[in-house]
């Protein structure tokens, strides 16, 4: 009884007080609530953000253009070296000839085995593809049919092989290493049939021997469907070899898509002496395939989310990890910021070789602000010159491959295909820079750029993308995909091995001599304890300069998902 009158007289006490402080907190909560709806969202700031650093030419109209967050002088920022070459290139050269123990095609083909490979996917997926049917036949000794590409992928071009690639030069140039006929041969005036089948992905020699060599025994003709990275990484060195001599030699386009290329890259040369070409891989599929988000708002969001949901296989996805992993491609406006700090300037003329960009002319503009001298084949060339080609993908995607492959520097926004070929083929040819950004350092450098300066940004940038500019050993190896890193078919000079042995361990200037000295300690991440590019391990592990976002070992239910991201 003496507890409730307690509490009667509390209540007699603080009652006069309860209108207030409702009225209080009924306020606070409408502030809240106007300030909710006020404030733009975090998808919405970083837009903004991200718009506010868009570049633009200052009013003057001088060489300088000007970011809100820094000024870029023109030039950018130069390393102390020849920005269109790599360092020490011309001690390195492509060697695949065949050796004296590697028996000649006449001496090992045997009766009978005839091998045909249904290829998958764009140009350079399929480029893959024939290169290792190549040497899956030699490993079988077996007759290789012409190889057929594919008509029915994402891509939907009919073309036939004889029309993207020189097939009689094809045939003759590897007589040597493999037999290769244009169809299987009629046995009693009734064509063969083959038996058709599939092989695993990244199967070696032995592979071929167990499961393809007994049923090719006893059908005689046997056709290997989705033939895309059926053959090992690491092989014997004869094989890597052929690998070589098809890729860089036997493969050849043909003439009237060789004319055209030819025709672009003259033009590019007309405009300058040197040119940069860039894939930029901008597209919204690709946007949509890395689940990777560019500040875009719900707009943005809700359309690749669109096309995301097209493929059931993909996970959901987690764009900070997958940017802070560097698995996104860099924008075009970050290419363009990374070019000028490594010292391109804003007269240098560029190439760009892509598909619909995402954003259109929005998403390109500063990039263009960087690089007004932007160029494209339907820019260089006329509607009419490209009528035999526009409407068809792969050859189109040939005239893109020529243009860049003749290029004094590439720039590659991705991993996918047509990328790592070039890269590996430059190697090859003479270690012509090729440049890969170094994406998972370049973007933390990209999040905190509003409070750096111009030369403390490109400073870094160059510090960041050191082991990713094509050099001469920046990967070991035997690392990395072989077409990407074809280590097995490039040779030192034995005068560069001497000089290097005797010389001091360090590359730029000594500064007792001030003389320029060279080695083979390039400056590159360690690698030491790294899992290699074979290792079926979390791909978070893969040392940085190697590029880590393989599409090929991905297992793809969606045969249209993993076309769409290969090339």
């Amino acid at each position: 009884m003496a507890s409730q009158r307690r509490r009667h007289h509390y209540y007699q006490r603080f009652s006069p007080m309860i209108p207030v402080i409702s009225a209080v907190a009924a306020a606070l909560l409408f502030l809240f609530a106007l300030l909710s709806f006020l404030a733009p969202s975090p998808i919405d700031t970083d837009h903004t953000h991200r718009r506010r650093q868009h570049t633009s030419f200052n009013a003057e109209g001088d060489d300088t253009i000007e970011i809100p967050v820094f000024r870029i002088p023109n030039g950018g920022g130069k390393l102390d070296r020849d920005i269109w070459t790599s360092r020490n290139a011309e001690h390195f050269h492509g060697c695949s000839n065949a050796s004296n123990k590697f028996p000649k095609a006449q001496v090992i083909t045997q009766p009978n085995r005839y091998l045909m490979i249904a290829t998958s996917g764009g140009l350079n997926q399929q480029r893959t593809g024939i290169t290792d049917a190549v040497v899956a036949a030699r490993i079988l000794n077996a007759t290789l049919v012409v190889p057929k590409l594919d008509q029915r992928s994402f891509w939907k071009d009919s073309s036939n092989f004889s029309e993207i690639f020189d097939v009689d030069w094809f045939i003759s140039y590897l007589s040597k290493d493999v037999k290769i006929i244009k169809q299987l041969p009629s046995k009693g005036g009734k064509k063969l049939s083959s038996y058709s089948m599939r092989v695993p992905r990244k199967c070696n020699e032995r592979c071929y021997i167990n499961r393809i060599l007994p049923v090719l025994l006893k059908k005689h003709a046997v056709q290997l469907n989705k033939f895309d990275y059926r053959l090992a990484n690491k092989l014997d060195t004869e094989y890597q070899k052929l690998r070589c001599r098809v890729n860089y030699h036997g493969l050849r386009f043909t003439n009237l898509i060789l004319a055209m290329g030819e025709k672009l890259v003259h033009r590019m040369r007309m405009r300058s002496k040197h040119y940069i070409a860039l894939h930029l891989r901008f597209e919204p599929d690709m946007l949509a395939f890395s689940g990777c988000y560019y500040g875009g708002g719900e707009k943005e969001q809700k359309e690749l989310g669109a096309i995301r949901r097209r493929w059931k296989t993909l996970h959901r996805s987690n764009p900070d990890r997958a940017r802070r992993q560097g698995r996104c491609p860099l924008t075009p406006e970050e290419v363009g910021l990374m070019l000028r700090a490594l010292g391109y300037d804003s007269d240098v003329h560029i190439y760009v070789a892509s598909g619909e960009v995402y954003g259109g002319e929005e998403t390109l503009a500063p990039l263009k602000a960087l690089f007004p001298n932007f160029h494209s084949k339907e820019t260089i060339a006329t509607k009419e010159e490209l009528e035999a080609f526009s409407s068809f993908s792969s050859r189109m995607a040939a005239l893109d491959f020529i243009v860049c492959d003749e290029s004094d520097v590439f720039v590659t926004n991705n991993n996918g295909n047509m990328a790592k070929i070039l890269a590996g083929r430059r190697r090859y040819i003479g270690h012509k820079p090729t440049i890969r950004p170094n994406a998972k350092k370049l973007y933390r450098l990209f999040l905190s750029r509003s409070n750096l300066t111009w030369e403390v940004f490109a400073s870094s940038v160059r510090t960041f993308q050191k082991g990713f500019m094509g050099e001469p050993k920046e990967v070991r190896p035997g690392r990395g995909g072989f077409h990407e890193n074809p280590s097995t078919c490039i040779c030192e000079d034995s005068e560069a091995k001497v000089e290097k042995k005797s010389g001091p361990r360090k590359y730029g200037k000594d500064n007792a001599t001030k003389k320029n000295v060279t080695n083979d300690a390039l400056d590159v991440d360690d690698e030491s304890g790294r899992p290699d590019m074979e290792d079926d391990e979390d791909q978070d592990d893969l040392a940085d300069n190697e590029t880590n976002s393989d599409y090929e070992t991905l297992n793809f239910e969606d045969p249209e998902l993993e076309e769409v991201i290969s090339d």
